[in-house]
């Protein structure tokens, strides 16, 4: 990851090119052509576009709040000639008209365009999504689809994210800007591991930075910087994407010592051995952090690796990146639901216990989607057997145990996971969703290496999915007859969509070949044994241990004896009564029940020890203190009569740690003395004994019934509960889609304030524009509304008429006017109705000053009358002259007049 603004090196671009790989053997997993997961390989690249057309390279833009000002800090710096296309996703109201493309085209000289269906792509455009639609991309045309998702969980970002990355593999560029929720975050996951490239936002520069915060928690962004900064490094990043591998230094000669030193560095910090995974994919990772760093030649990386060990982290995590969801690929989720666990029930009627092992989990969702569909069919089983499963989920990457074991995934899985899904097995806490504990205990997460490591066996289902399409064909021939010693006669092995287990006829059989689901056979006995990572090490194991056992100490020696000869008989069992130890013969005191082996003290105790060790047992961890009982009576193994005497101590453990919560029972016998008292005295007190025995045996009766009675009260209770949380669960359920559909409503709300804002900016603009031409007009102007009420007047026409600003909204004829026009209000409602204008010259009440007034209609853009508006143009030098002309046209007129009558 990088996080700095130090500025890059330009660097032309050059042409695009894939690194392709030879077909692998018949019978191997075959790897996509761009090394990633074969479901982000859902396009064809030879399909996605027409021969000879070249796909413009396409940088997909997410935000939601706040989006709009970092989009407009992006674009200033994007360069009008940098050959890519942009496409913005943001989170816009359905019911609003977006604003989005006219707001950004002023803040760029590339055309800014709202995709329609079908738009092609061009170089140096921007395209804008448009409201309450879904994009996808094929080849250079982007598609509109209707969402399915109700409002609020709609989540377009990781569709297209998701959608590019599948369409330009490794040449796909993802960013996050500002915005609320984790949309975008499983997108960026897709993009990342089909090799390409990812940029977020800094939180500190984002208005709004859970969408930026989220990416960056999930470990996926490459790139944190401010948007200012971003089209410069996408520039830099596009031109080391599209070099070819030779131009790298990945594919000259001395490229494998290189890598193999890499590998070895790697080896050395986390431990794990990578060389037998695919090279070329290897090649492809390393390609790809060198891209990020800009190094030009796989040497210069090699030494950066040897001087940041913080980069081999990064490096080892980059291998592992993989693809994964919730029920992915529907279909083979569909068969095991449907085939497979049916199958299971209908071969064991009575009940059993399964045991399932998924290898590469990552963060869990394939181990949980298992536990799923169990719990579902369980459900619909009518009562009679008992069933169970147990999950073992394995992974190199302990940060992705570690997510898993948590069980908390983002609000995003609402588009994998069915809303009945997500109500019966998922707690929402915040803006994220967490597993119930019902399924989480259904599953063991730990770390293994799948290479080294010895593999899980007796297993009824095996999957693994999507993994062996990064390994060498050595190592898939070793690991397939590997699972098949794993599993049970009859097992299940679940594989990835690109992969197969037919090249292995005799070990497996295809039950549905395009959900890549096989059954176990059962292999010829003269085939070579599976080679067992870890065998050498047990061996050597067993030596040290045989060879410590060939010399024991003479301390050892005695305390065995002591145990043997002189130590008391002895049992440690649980708060159940389960036996977890013995010590001792205990054969006097305990034998096997009839029936299924049960190893259960309560089950084994022989008649006479039976009530009184259970009493003592419950009563000894109720108070956790000592019980002892003495002088209880057994039958001896010599037959009828013959009776032993035993005194029984329980002793409840607290410490060492280990044994906390553990009971440690003793016995001892006791010699009965000599006696020689009459027959029938010992009959007599043999009689007291057996009727305190009696007596005894009635009160556990009574007692375990009242135990009986308080546990279906329990249970009835616990029913109860069970309704009031379904219940509770449901509203829970109400409540968060309520809380996400205002989210979203708040998230388009904001991007409408802002467009809002930007156009009262506008307007606001516009409103001194126009007062500053009305003033420097020097013209008196009135505007009257359709009543003829004050509604704007400029500073001239103060000198006509007594204005003042609180007179908004006053009649005009309540205003004192110095013009000596009563009909002023008359001619107004004369040109509201008729919509002719007036024009009338009118004298100042004194007679000094003359103006012509003109009224004319008020008229909207719309072509909507609201309204007249009312000229006042001073004339008063005009009638001067007019009067002055009139004067000597009057003298010359009486001259004349005088000529002619003399």
């Amino acid at each position: 990851m990088i996080n700095d603004a130090d500025p890059l090196p330009a660097i032309p671009p050059a042409p695009a090119g894939e690194v392709t790989e030879p077909d692998a053997p018949a019978g191997e997993v075959t790897e996509p052509a761009d090394a990633s997961e074969a479901e982000v390989m859902a396009v064809d690249s030879d399909a996605a576009s027409p021969v000879g057309v070249e796909r413009v390279p396409v940088v997909a833009i997410g935000t939601s709040a706040g989006g709009l000002e970092a989009l407009e800090r992006f674009l200033r710096q994007a360069s009008p000639a940098s050959g890519m296309a942009f496409v913005v996703i943001q989170h816009l109201d359905p019911m609003h008209k977006a604003m989005l493309a006219e707001l950004l085209q002023r803040t760029t000289a590339m055309p800014v365009a709202e995709i329609t269906d079908g738009t092609q792509v061009e170089a140096n455009h921007v395209y804008v999504i448009p409201p309450d639609r879904e994009l996808s991309i094929l080849g250079n045309t982007l598609y509109l689809f209707e969402p399915v998702a109700p409002r609020g969980l709609r989540l377009a970002i990781d569709a297209f994210f998701t959608a590019l990355a599948a369409d330009r593999g490794p040449a796909a560029i993802g960013v996050i800007l500002s915005g609320m929720g984790s949309d975008g975050t499983a997108g960026m996951l897709a993009i990342r591991a089909a090799g390409g490239m990812t940029v977020v936002q800094t939180p500190e520069s984002a208005a709004y930075d859970s969408m930026p915060c989220s990416a960056i928690a999930a470990g996926l962004a490459d790139i944190i910087v401010r948007p200012e900064e971003m089209p410069a490094r996408i520039a830099a990043l596009r031109s080391r994407l599209t070099l070819s591998a030779e131009s790298v230094g990945l594919a000259d000669e001395s490229r494998g010592g290189a890598v193999d030193k890499a590998l070895l560095l790697l080896r050395g910090r986390s431990g794990h051995d990578f060389g037998l995974y695919k090279r070329s994919t290897i090649n492809r990772r390393i390609e790809r952090r060198m891209a990020i760093h800009q190094f030009a030649r796989v040497s210069d990386y090699l030494s950066y690796l040897r001087e940041n060990p913080q980069e081999l982290d990064l490096l080892f995590k980059e291998l592992l990146i993989g693809v994964t969801s919730f029920f992915r690929d529907p279909p083979a989720w569909d068969y095991l639901q449907n085939e497979v666990i049916p199958g299971w029930f209908s071969a064991h009627p009575g009940g059993c216990h399964l045991r399932a092992w998924v290898a590469g989990c990552s963060t869990g969702e394939e181990a949980y989607s298992l536990a799923i569909l169990f719990s579902e069919a369980q459900a619909a089983l009518p009562p009679g057997g008992r069933f169970t499963l147990q999950i073992f989920a394995t992974d190199l990457d302990l940060d992705g145990i570690a997510r898993a074991r948590a069980g908390l995934f983002p609000a995003s899985i609402a588009s994998d996971v069915s809303p009945e899904r997500l109500r019966r097995f998922f707690v929402e806490e915040g803006e994220s969703f967490r597993v119930t504990r019902t399924i989480r205990e259904m599953v063991t997460f730990a770390p293994q290496d799948l290479i080294a490591d010895p593999p899980f066996t007796r297993l009824d289902l095996l999957s693994c999915r999507n993994l062996l399409i990064y390994m060498s064909g050595e190592l898939q021939r070793r690991l397939l007859p590997l699972f098949h010693y794993s599993l049970n006669p009859g097992g299940i092995l679940f594989l990835g969509s690109a992969e197969s287990a037919l090249g292995h006829p005799e070990l497996f059989t295809a039950l549905d070949a395009r959900s890549r689901i096989y059954r176990r056979l059962s292999a010829p006995f003269h085939k070579a044994p599976a080679d067992f990572p870890g065998r050498a090490l047990r061996a050597a194991d067993a030596r040290d241990a045989s060879a410590v056992a060939a010399e024991p100490s003479l301390q050892s020696l005695a305390d065995r004896l002591i145990l043997q000869k002189f130590a008391p008989a002895a049992l440690l069992v649980t708060v159940d009564g389960d036996i977890v130890y013995v010590s001792g013969r205990t054969g006097r005191y305990l034998e096997p029940a009839s029936g299924k082996a049960n190893w259960n003290l309560h089950a084994m105790a022989r008649e006479g020890l039976r009530h009184e060790l259970a009493n003592a047992l419950l009563v000894a961890l109720r108070e956790q203190s000592e019980v002892r009982v003495c002088g209880l009576s057994i039958e001896s193994d010599g037959g009828a009569g013959d009776r032993r005497m035993v005194d029984l101590a329980v002793h409840p453990l607290s410490e060492p740690a280990a044994l906390a919560g553990l009971a440690l029972i003793v016995f001892s016998e006791r010699t009965p003395p000599a006696t020689t008292r009459a027959p029938a005295r010992r009959r007599g007190r043999a009689g007291d004994a057996e009727r305190a025995l009696q007596a005894a045996q009635e009160h556990a009766q009574a007692m375990r019934e009242q135990m009986q009675t308080a546990q279906e009260e329990l249970k009835a209770a616990n029913e109860e509960l069970q309704s009031m949380n379904e219940d509770l669960q449901s509203t829970n359920e109400e409540l968060t889609t309520s809380k996400e559909e205002l989210q979203s409503m708040n998230e388009e709300l904001q991007t409408v304030n802002t467009e809002l804002q930007i156009r009262v900016n506008q307007l606001s603009r516009a409103n001194d524009d126009m007062k500053n031409l009305l003033n420097s007009t020097d013209l008196a102007t009135v505007f009257l509304d359709g009543r003829l009420r004050l509604r704007r007047f400029t500073t001239p026409a103060t000198k006509l008429f007594r204005l003042i600003d609180a007179d908004h909204g006053r009649q005009l004829s309540d205003i004192v006017c110095d013009l000596d026009y009563p009909d002023l209000a008359a001619d107004a409602r004369q040109v509201l109705q008729t919509l002719v204008f007036s024009e009338k010259a009118v004298v100042t009440r004194d007679g000094r000053c003359w103006f012509k007034v003109r009224i004319m209609p008020y008229r909207t853009i719309a072509n909507v009358i609201d309204g007249v508006v009312l000229t006042f143009t001073e004339i008063t030098l005009a009638k001067q002259l007019e009067a002055r002309l009139r004067a000597l046209s009057g003298a010359g007129d009486g001259a004349a007049t005088d000529a002619r009558r003399t």
